[in-house]
């Protein structure tokens, strides 16, 4: 048998550990994300090519897995996980490119995926502290709601969600705030990145750990980025099984970790071929994928705002995934595109096609046209990352009429929603937490 995995920081200054202990952590202890030693092969052949996402989630991660505590139960993880499908559809625009829709669970979005399946993994791994465990979220949009629905009543946590005060959509705000019991949500006078700074410096200060246990369920977390290539996984072994050819993703990206998720599945073995990485008008990543040097910067408002990163955490995983930079800018090209073509390309469609897409969807789509505009008739799939209904104040006024909301969305808009303004400063954070 061989020897579990265990898991490193990428900044290489925190002792190995197995995966159960670098999920509960979420932020290694010197800054740090944590990545396996190194990523396994695994054999196309070993999935069911009949079986359910569920089932394909299970045999891609239990090389991750084993020899862990978790390993006996990941498949029942998985199978609480993953409760909703990631269909690939046809698109009306381009009949031979299918979509990924990734948007049918509880809060219509994909971070439903990674975060239902962290609240399973942490419900089954022991509890050394008998307090309470606190799960710090930093949202640009859409992870929130979904730790929050995920975690919702769940004993012994509770969920602590910063967002950029007036950067998230109405519906997306509303969201944020509607749980109540054991979920808190602060409006943060700020933008995502101040959010995001504020969870790594709490997660990061060992006297307020040792006074309140901290973890995280952002795309920091391997809990959450590893079930995310369970659907690329999926929908590229459906399509090589059908086609026998790799099918290449165009990924909307702000964190990178939807976009890192799918190179890891490529780097497991399995039919990826190219990605392409759909950024809005923050363009840390498509300046460094031109030749530029790496300059996070302060990120700007865009219509596609769960986008709306100008320092990128997973860019850490990445170059440890491809520690050759120049192999990384041949391998991975990343693009931006404005808000003005995100309002043409979610009007169009929905005149031209009757499709509606999401802002962030949306550039990914303008991406493809582009594509088959130049000649491109290669297998790529767009992946939809959010309903369009979360937007509405963006897309209705584009598309001229309103739009058909999620039932589990709607519930949602109808219970009452709260938040609590917070600075955006490190010490607010401490503060309130310490307080509370």
């Amino acid at each position: 048998m061989s020897q579990p995995l265990r898991y490193h920081s990428t900044r290489g200054a925190a002792p190995a550990v197995p995966i159960s202990q670098a999920i509960a952590a979420g932020l290694a202890p010197d800054g740090g994300l944590y990545v396996p030693e190194a990523l396994p092969s695994i054999d196309p052949a070993a999935f069911d090519p009949r079986g359910p996402l569920a089932d394909t989630a299970a045999t891609l991660l239990a090389p991750f897995f084993a020899g862990d505590p978790l390993a006996d139960d990941l498949k029942v993880i998985c199978a609480e996980a993953f409760t909703f499908d990631a269909p690939l559809r046809a698109l009306a625009a381009h009949p031979a490119t299918p979509m990924l829709e990734l948007f049918h669970g509880p809060t219509s979005a994909f971070k439903d995926f990674g975060a239902r399946f962290l609240a399973a993994s942490l419900r089954r791994l022991p509890r050394l502290d008998a307090r309470p465990l606190t799960i710090l979220v930093a949202t640009s949009g859409d992870t929130g709601a979904a730790v929050a629905a995920a975690f919702h009543r769940q004993a012994d946590v509770r969920v602590v969600i910063l967002y950029p005060d007036g950067l998230v959509s109405p519906r997306q705000a509303h969201q944020l705030g509607c749980f109540g019991d054991n979920v808190s949500a602060l409006r943060v006078a700020g933008r995502f990145d101040d959010c995001q700074r504020m969870v790594k410096a709490a997660l990061g200060d060992g006297s307020l750990q040792a006074r309140l246990p901290l973890s995280s369920a952002n795309s920091i977390s391997l809990g959450r980025l590893l079930p995310q290539m369970s659907y690329y996984a999926h929908a590229a072994l459906g399509w090589w099984r059908e086609h026998g050819t790799p099918l290449n993703f165009i990924v909307p990206t702000g964190n990178l970790g939807n976009a890192l998720a799918c190179l890891w599945v490529r780097k497991l073995g399995l039919p990826v071929g190219e990605v392409r990485l759909a950024c809005n008008a923050n363009a840390t990543l498509p300046d460094y994928f031109a030749g530029a040097d790496y300059a996070p910067r302060e990120a700007v408002a865009t219509l596609a705002n769960a986008m709306d990163v100008g320092a990128p955490s997973n860019f850490e995983r990445l170059r440890w995934t491809f520690p050759d930079e120049n192999h990384l800018r041949d391998l991975l090209q990343a693009h931006s595109v404005d808000d003005a073509a995100i309002r043409d390309t979610v009007a169009s469609h929905a005149r031209e096609h009757g499709e509606v897409f999401c802002p962030h969807t949306a550039t990914a789509m303008h991406q493809l046209d582009r594509l088959r505009q130049a000649g491109d008739r290669s297998p790529w799939a767009v992946v939809a990352t959010a309903h369009p209904a979360k937007f509405e104040s963006v897309v209705e006024p584009l598309i001229g009429h309103p739009l058909a909301v999620p039932p589990a969305l709607a519930a949602m808009l109808a219970r009452p929603a709260h938040a609590e303004p917070l600075p955006a400063n490190d010490a607010a954070l401490r503060t309130w937490l310490s307080s509370h």
